[in-house]
């Protein structure tokens, strides 16, 4: 059964997609950090907002506002936006 990460969205269908290739995780190679555990919401933050500057050429005030937007509907981060308005 094919996952979806809880903190970026993206689809993972293979082990290489899992953080340290542990399929019993819900998050992705891509929002873990070196030792496998999942990376806080400023970091996530961070390298959306980057990834989205470097694929999309977006300004960086904008690519911050995508990039929460998009972490907004992932079930790791609704939390972190239900008392603020951002």
């Amino acid at each position: 059964m094919m996952k979806v990460c809880i903190s970026c969205g993206m689809p993972m269908t293979k082990p290489e997609d899992y953080s340290l290739r542990d399929e019993s995780k819900d998050y992705c190679i891509h929002c873990a950090r070196k030792d496998g555990s999942m990376q806080s919401f400023e970091e996530k933050l961070e390298s959306m907002t980057g990834f989205i500057i470097r694929t999309q050429g977006f300004d960086p005030t904008v690519a911050t506002h995508a990039a929460k937007e998009l972490m907004r509907n992932q079930p790791a981060w609704s939390h972190c936006f239900e008392t603020k308005n951002e």
